[in-house]
């Protein structure tokens, strides 16, 4: 009795070792596969030959540079944390093709994994950004109105997002797809900003975004194919809105034309391409985000090239 007692004791401590080592396993394998999420869900930069077509002003060409600089993400850890520089250029189209009031963007994100699964993820965001032009002209014209031209500009916010999504798997053709949300609230009114802002600017805003991407396998007919399958992002069809809901002087909170700012862009990857998506967008600015024009508010079209941390990996085929 006495040995099939202690012969108990042996199975039930080795069963608990090999459940906190399965468990531990599968934690560290969705620490690694989170940090592809967090990159492939930034958004994308983009060059756009004509810039927002339907703008106030006319513009020769438009671009986006961001990027992911992934400063802590370890299998070890379920936080991460990015430095992430975003700087957007409009170069006008007039003789000295002017930029004037470019917008920069730097700041970084704290990311939190919520549950150990990658197919369905769940993750918190805190982003924190500084915001700016690079002028230091009073941002009023001597009649009162705001100095687009050389007028400073200024802020800092915070971004809280929950996100989440889920693959899905299709038939016998290889290609899956996945549905990617994103629910936030911005803040800008923690910290210091241009004053001239409290002319209408839209500190709090409610975010929601989605995202319905398609991955196939390309390379079929290689000759060197052997074990292994490439598969990229084909497309990605991003829907974007946020809504400011402080107070604005002489605008009430149903006030769309100033609070909303939507876009839904299609992007497109030939197979030939690696990274690169050709991109087509069309939106509303109630408040153009870019810097010191946020008095501006108009619907545009945008096209052109668009790029990312996209998916693009090999696979075994028995995975």
């Amino acid at each position: 009795m006495t040995r099939f007692f202690f012969t108990l004791i042996i199975c039930l401590f080795c069963l608990q070792s090999f459940a906190q080592d399965s468990v531990a396993v599968k934690r560290e394998f969705a620490n690694k596969e989170y940090i592809h999420l967090y990159k492939e869900n930034a958004d994308l930069a983009y060059t756009a030959p004509g810039g927002e077509l339907g703008a106030p002003s006319k513009y020769v060409i438009n671009g986006r540079l961001t990027t992911t600089y992934m400063l802590l993400g370890s299998y070890k850890s379920p936080i991460a944390f990015a430095i992430i520089p975003d700087f957007t250029v409009r170069v006008r189209k007039e003789f000295s093709a002017a930029v004037r009031t470019p917008s920069y963007r730097l700041g970084g994100a704290l990311y939190a994994r919520l549950n150990p699964d990658p197919e369905h993820y769940k993750y918190a965001e805190l982003a924190f950004a500084h915001h700016s032009n690079g002028q230091d002209v009073s941002p009023y014209n001597p009649d009162g109105t705001i100095n687009t031209r050389t007028g400073n500009f200024n802020a800092n916010y915070l971004t809280l997002s929950y996100r989440f999504g889920n693959l899905k798997p299709t038939g016998a053709n290889e290609s899956y797809y996945s549905l990617n949300h994103r629910v936030g609230l911005q803040w800008y009114k923690f910290f210091r900003y241009e004053p001239a802002l409290d002319e209408g600017f839209g500190f709090t805003r409610l975010l929601y975004s989605f995202s319905w991407r398609r991955y196939d396998e390309i390379e079929r007919n290689a000759k060197n194919k052997q074990k292994d399958k490439t598969e990229k992002e084909t497309w990605r069809l991003n829907t974007e809105i946020s809504y400011a809901v402080n107070k604005i002087p002489a605008r009430n909170l149903a006030n769309i034309q100033k609070r909303l700012n939507a876009e839904i862009n299609f992007n497109y990857s030939f197979p030939f391409m690696h990274n690169v998506f050709l991109m087509a967008a069309v939106g509303y600015y109630g408040e153009d985000n870019y810097n010191i024009y946020f008095q501006d508010h108009y619907s545009y079209v945008r096209l052109g090239l668009s790029s990312g941390f996209l998916r693009n990996r090999s696979r075994h085929y028995d995975n």
